[in-house]
């Protein structure tokens, strides 16, 4: 029989963004919407089993307004009532824990994204980064979630934001229960070494102060206990999957998350969606190319444009008779690496379509806007999916595409995400270095036998059913539970 948590723990999740996002309509009035990314989906059903206080760096306006009543306010959006708890953080400080330390420097050393003959040059503004930035930030979650939990709280954290809050609290309520979720990939060992000793060692000393520490893959689960006896020598129980830190024992697992594609397909049933697919079929070519991402560097969203230049090259009879539709959401625009790596997507695409294309047609068709909506509608309607991540650490996008999808549409699917551990089989997989493979990728796509790509996109949608967004979250519950009753049978 399958532990659940006690009901009567007290639950506190912690993330660096809220549930929800604040804006003004055009009279003025405020308007509360879904926040952004899929961190705000998973989080909302682990609240939905288990209701407790969900703790957020305060970055909007409203939201500092909030942090200053000193105290977990209820925020409402649709049928989920959020108890948030805002943490407010000074401008700078913020800027330099999410635009120095966060993103670009944990986030490109996760994602192999470093250059490494001429980046990164840890400095003195970085070193200072970290010490006045990062760290006073950890604190401060740190106290935020003491002040709502107690001695028997169950404590989730998420992601690399907040790689050293788990120390603190556990000081603090030594009796606590504490998990952390890490949603990007976890690299190997060497690639840490790009980080001071004493920087490298924090992160993970930072991570094992929690009781289980948890990865998209087995492959990240791997790779994060190889590290804790590469950089830190601490003996490692492989069979268990468990670090032995003095008294205590950390469990490392590996739950792929997913989504819930019931919530997806009735988002897909609006009149926004509708009036988006009215749009997108009155300029429907015979082929449709779809990828939607942030635009970010490790989304490899260059080599894609390259590998359908060479498409094109190679089989100019597509010419006039399909489209290559990017959707990309912008994402961090106040990091320069993003900034210049925007500017080096759009030249990229002027000079393919002034290539290739003519005064009837463009062969892609770039949108850089967050429009939801208009992704639903794209889902529906493509005949082949690029997902060609450097590294991911699950890519959601390869599971939502193929539960919308009405013309048996064929994944081509970077064998570095997270999601490749299990949609790989039913993909057309790529390295997403290769741009000849990824050429050959998008032709093998276009052009697959109808049964074959009808079996695929069956398959696909079976393990998504199989493994929701509601599996994922009970599995991390069974294993808290677990724990638990292991702690209390010893002891």
């Amino acid at each position: 029989m399958q532990r659940s948590v006690p009901a009567e723990r007290r639950l506190v999740v912690a993330a660096n963004r809220g549930p929800v996002s604040f804006h003004s309509d055009p009279s003025g009035e405020p308007v509360v919407t879904r926040g952004p990314g899929g961190l705000v989906t998973v989080l909302t059903e682990v609240l939905r089993k288990h209701a407790g206080t969900w703790v957020a760096a305060a970055l909007a306006e409203e939201e500092s307004h909030l942090a200053a009543a000193g105290g977990a306010v209820e925020v409402e959006l649709g049928r989920d009532t959020y108890r948030v708890r805002y943490v407010a953080i000074e401008p700078d400080v913020y800027h330099k824990y999410y635009n120095i330390v966060a993103n670009p420097m944990l986030w490109f050393i996760q994602h192999y994204l470093w250059d490494l003959g001429r980046h990164p040059d840890i400095s003195a503004n970085e070193t200072d980064a970290w010490e006045t930035g990062y760290l006073p930030v950890q604190r401060a979650f740190a106290a935020a979630i003491v002040d709502e939990a107690d001695e028997a709280a169950l404590i989730m954290l998420h992601d690399y934001h907040l790689y050293g809050v788990a120390p603190h609290v556990r000081r603090a309520l030594p009796g606590a229960f504490l998990h952390q979720f890490v949603h990007i990939p976890w690299v190997q060992s060497d690639a840490w070494l790009v980080l001071p000793e004493a920087l490298r060692t924090a992160v993970f000393m930072g991570l094992l102060g929690n009781d289980i520490v948890a990865f998209h893959t087995r492959h990240y689960a791997s790779n994060f206990l190889q590290g804790c006896v590469d950089l830190l020598d601490l003996p490692v129980d492989e069979r268990r999957s468990a670090v032995l830190l003095g008294d205590r024992e950390v469990w490392v697992r590996a739950y792929p998350v997913s989504i819930d594609p019931m919530a997806l397909m009735k988002a897909a049933t609006s009149q926004r969606v509708a009036a988006e697919e009215r749009a997108l079929l009155e300029r429907r070519r015979e082929f449709l190319l779809l990828r939607v991402d942030r635009l970010d560097p490790s989304k490899n969203i260059i080599r894609g444009f390259l590998a359908f230049d060479r498409f094109l090259e190679l089989h100019p009879e597509f010419k006039d008779h399909i489209t290559f539709l990017a959707l990309l959401q912008p994402s961090r625009e106040d990091v320069e690496e993003y900034v210049i790596y925007r500017e080096h997507v759009l030249r990229t695409v002027e000079q393919i379509n002034t290539k290739h294309g003519n005064t009837d047609w463009m062969p892609i068709d770039l949108r850089v806007q967050d429009n939801f909506p208009q992704t639903l509608a794209a889902y529906r309607h493509y005949d082949a999916l690029l997902v060609n991540a450097i590294f991911d650490g699950m890519n959601l996008v390869a599971k939502e595409g193929p539960v919308l999808n009405a013309h048996d549409g064929v994944l081509v699917l970077s064998e570095n995400t997270g999601a490749s551990e299990e949609l790989g089989a039913f993909a057309v997989s790529v390295n997403p270095f290769d741009i000849e493979e990824q050429a050959a990728a998008i032709f093998e796509a276009l052009t697959m036998r109808a049964d074959e790509k009808r079996l695929r996109a069956q398959q696909i949608r079976r393990v998504v059913d199989r493994n929701s967004i509601e599996k994922w979250v009970d599995a991390q519950f069974a294993d808290i539970a677990a724990k638990l009753a292991a702690a209390e049978a010893a002891g």
